[in-house]
């Protein structure tokens, strides 16, 4: 089977791809709300940005669109983001080993970027810089590992697997990219705990995010 039409002829049969895009932008939007009601900043990171336009990918900067002293790093180009942000700042690079100066922001936010920075070694590396770089809030966001559907593939239960199983399963129903763990590495609560402890970071907080009772989306916020 055509590895395309695998991913078609799952999500047709599955019914997902409304339901879970609906899913996305309603947490999001609440995350994003949450954020608004309990950080406050005069300057700040965001890590992880995207060069699209959607609202629910870039849902920080839309929130702040006309926010002097936002800065925006990522791995990828967002130069085309600049004629719409024009008060951003754009810097392409590695959150891993950001070029910044200890403390150089109020607070460092990263919505789902850290599922994707590959092994729990870069994961950790991720934690530390935004920690590094932050004087006072550390706000990261991810994907909760056991929440029964997977928001990536838009495949039920299969990341419950052991890893090794769960990437040959991706990669023989055609998801190649997210099969690899250097794409999409999942983490559970216990995992960012883990994170924080190995770091040696203890004034944190871990909020889980709830849709329809079960815990969808986990935010690590990191006080200094």
């Amino acid at each position: 089977m055509h590895n395309e039409f695998k991913k078609t002829y799952w999500k047709k049969i599955l019914f997902l791809d409304f339901f879970l895009l609906y899913i996305l932008k309603y947490n999001r939007l609440k995350i994003q709300q949450l954020f608004d009601k309990n950080i406050k900043f005069k300057n700040l990171l965001d890590v992880g940005t995207t060069p699209v336009f959607d609202e629910y990918n870039n849902i920080l900067l839309h929130s702040f669109k006309n926010r002097k002293n936002i800065t925006s790093i990522s791995n990828l180009d967002c130069s085309s983001l600049k004629k719409k942000f024009t008060k951003v700042k754009f810097i392409k690079g590695d959150a891993r080993k950001m070029k910044f100066r200890n403390n150089s922001f109020d607070t460092v936010y990263s919505s789902a970027t850290i599922e994707h920075v590959g092994s729990r070694s870069n994961q950790k590396k991720f934690v530390k810089e935004c920690y590094r770089v932050s004087r006072k809030d550390i706000f990261i966001t991810t994907p909760n590992k056991f929440y029964p559907i997977e928001f990536h593939t838009k495949l039920p239960l299969l990341h419950f697997l052991p890893s090794k199983i769960y990437r040959k399963i991706l990669l023989h129903l055609g998801h190649s990219f997210f099969s690899k763990e250097k794409n999409l590495n999942l983490l559970s609560a216990q995992d960012l705990k883990n994170i924080c402890f190995f770091l040696k970071i203890k004034n944190y907080n871990i909020i889980k995010h709830k849709f329809l009772f079960i815990t969808s989306n986990l935010i690590l916020h990191i006080k200094k």
